[in-house]
């Protein structure tokens, strides 16, 4: 049998409905299953405020428990055999109809957890009895209402995948698998870990989004990034080092390269909604040494005398 629920809370009879509610919230948040994984102490503790709540946090059966009508399980008490419906009948309005937790009936507790379990605890359903017997039906309380949180993840991350860690509202951290190719925007439900219910709990929904990436623009699937050469590899062609989301590449720079020439690499840039890689392209920047070397300024100017040029824009 279920102890004084105000006891449960630890609360006094005259507690106001916020004191009882606020009560609530802090034992729920310490013995949340969530928070002790593994503590079967707490998680009995935890079902045992929750059974004190479902008396003290419904106006009706809060009265209906301090006029002795019921008892700290939710059960109507013995008033004897006779009354208007049921005479004589131990098993009648005044008998033995309820037991175990009840649904929530009418306009039952309802509390917010928004900050405690990610959000609004879903409204139980009206009417009925609890888990068994008696005219007025029953079942099981809705499950838990969905939690949401929003993932950042780089772009390398979207395009191979991998595993990564999302915090909650209420202090709870999970390990996110994403998949390979994933878009920005997709949302991953991840069942049973939203906000607890007596039906069980809802789901978590985690939407995706990019991150800004230090190298890499996007225009839809296709990245791009700026790419620097030296004179002399723009002048003469050459190889050099490109970064790529799988890794760096040596990309043949042709002879005569201007800046603002555009190179493409196929299948590395970010993966479309039918699984396919787009390209990445290679953006030439012409970039002078630091340190201007004195042959070089030399080099320059004779050029600049003897072969002058205007360059023209394409």
């Amino acid at each position: 049998m279920a102890r004084d629920p105000y006891q449960e809370l630890g609360v006094s009879r005259t507690a106001s409905a916020d004191e009882i509610r606020k009560a609530f919230r802090k034992l729920a948040k310490q013995f949340h299953p969530d928070t002790n994984p593994g503590n079967a102490a707490a998680e009995e503790r935890f079902k045992q405020v929750s059974a004190a709540f479902d008396i003290l946090g419904d106006a009706a059966k809060k009265k209906k428990f301090d006029a002795g009508e019921i008892d700290a399980d939710g059960r109507e008490t013995m008033r004897g055999f006779g009354g208007a419906s049921g005479a004589g009948n131990p098993f009648g309005a005044g008998g033995f109809q309820r037991g175990g937790f009840s649904a929530r009936t009418g306009d039952g507790p309802e509390v917010d957890l928004g900050d405690l379990f990610g959000d609004i605890l879903g409204r139980g359903a009206r009417g009925g009895g609890g888990f068994g017997g008696g005219a007025g039906g029953g079942g099981f309380s809705p499950r838990g209402a969905d939690v949401k949180a929003r993932l950042d993840i780089d772009l390398e991350e979207a395009i191979r995948g991998g595993k990564k860690r999302v915090a909650f509202s209420d202090g709870r951290t999970i390990d996110v698998t994403i998949p390979v190719g994933a878009q920005e925007g997709q949302t991953l439900r991840l069942k049973g870990q939203g906000s607890p219910g007596r039906a069980g709990p809802g789901d978590a929904l985690i939407e995706l989004t990019f991150k800004p990436h230090p190298i890499y623009r996007r225009e839809g699937e296709t990245l791009v990034m700026d790419l620097p050469v030296s004179i002399p590899d723009a002048v003469l062609g050459g190889k050099v080092e490109a970064p790529t989301p799988d890794g760096n590449v040596m990309l043949a720079v042709p002879k005569g390269s201007s800046s603002g020439a555009t190179l493409r690499l196929k299948g590395r840039g970010l993966v479309d909604a039918k699984g396919k890689r787009g390209d990445l392209l290679a953006r030439l920047m012409l970039t002078l040494p630091e340190t201007i070397d004195p042959d070089l300024e030399k080099f320059a100017q004779a050029w600049r005398e003897q072969k002058p040029y205007t360059p023209k824009r394409k």
